[in-house]
């Protein structure tokens, strides 16, 4: 009797897994689809020069690899890559978090003003913002440069200065990330027990110990988190107001490993070396999220 309960046991939660399994298949489809032929797709361009019109292809090998990686550009875009990671990761990830700790723990009144006033942007189309941003910094009529004029300076013509581009076009996407990001780091904060913090305020620690000792650890989850977003995005946002403002200009110096790999199979039509990029750009991210959960990962604190 035990044996024939055990096996019908044993053939409802196959029958229950059966269900799950099945109700799966929509979502791996549509993944699938989506996400693992596009990757293979892509692979098996990378070995192919190919402009998108002909009707053949030409088989090529590892020569776009070669042409890429010893193509002088490639470094100066993995640079300016590199260099709008470290901005925005400063911009969108350090800096919400001082804001949300300043707001949640330091101030007592209009914390939902302050709130509302930082996540505002994130509703805003990220065209609007780009466009918004290029009349406010034009070097001769925008409002910033009639306000420098009046007291005798000049604003850079940043659109046309290396360096100087990389900065703004790093500030036009973090007016559209920042609220995002200080939202989720304030709820983490907002979460930590008031009991630890008012202690530490009656022993009187000083506030930079607070952050640094108790809510930085305490909010971790939530941050390496932000940390991982915020890599993600400065390669994804970047990419609409370098579109819309400098088209990777001038001479590259504003371009990046997703805006070069569009511009190369939608503008040059070289398909394969687009490709290329993409699997060069995957590989970093890759990279990025291994050294990530090698080296950050360990010290996240999970509770809160």
């Amino acid at each position: 009797m035990s044996s024939l309960t055990a096996a019908r046991r044993k053939l409802h939660i196959n029958k229950e897994n059966a269900i799950g399994y099945a109700l799966l298949i929509p979502s791996i489809i549509i993944f699938a689809v989506f996400t693992f032929w596009p990757i293979l797709y892509t692979v098996y361009l990378s070995f192919f020069d190919w402009n998108m019109i002909s009707p053949t292809k030409e088989f090529v090998g590892l020569n776009n690899y070669i042409e890429v990686l010893s193509d002088p550009k490639t470094y100066r875009i993995l640079g300016n890559t590199f260099l709008y990671i470290a901005l925005l990761l400063v911009i969108n990830c350090a800096i919400p978090y001082i804001f949300a700790f300043v707001i949640d723990i330091v101030l007592k009144k209009y914390k939902n003003f302050y709130k509302s006033a930082l996540f505002l942007p994130a509703f805003i189309s990220l065209v609007v913002g780009s466009i918004l941003f290029t009349w406010m910094l034009n070097p001769v009529s925008g409002p910033l440069a009639i306000v420098f004029g009046w007291i005798g300076l000049e604003i850079p013509n940043w659109s046309k200065a290396e360096g100087w581009i990389i900065v703004v076009l790093s500030l036009i996407t973090s007016w559209k990330i920042f609220g995002y990001n200080f939202i989720l780091l304030y709820a983490s904060i907002n979460g930590i027990s008031r009991e630890i913090i008012e202690a530490a305020k009656l022993d009187n620690i000083p506030l930079w110990r607070i952050f640094f000792q108790i809510i930085l650890p305490m909010s971790s989850a939530t941050g390496i988190y932000v940390f991982i977003i915020t890599i993600v995005q400065s390669l994804q946002y970047v990419f609409t107001p370098v579109k819309v403002v400098s088209q990777g200009g001038p001479d590259y110096a504003s371009s990046n490993l997703i805006y070069h790999a569009y511009h190369e199979a939608f503008v040059v039509y070289r398909t394969g070396h687009s490709a290329t990029l993409s699997i060069i750009t995957m590989a970093l991210f890759l990279l990025l999220l291994f050294l990530e959960f090698k080296f950050v990962e360990r010290g996240v604190y999970y509770e809160n």
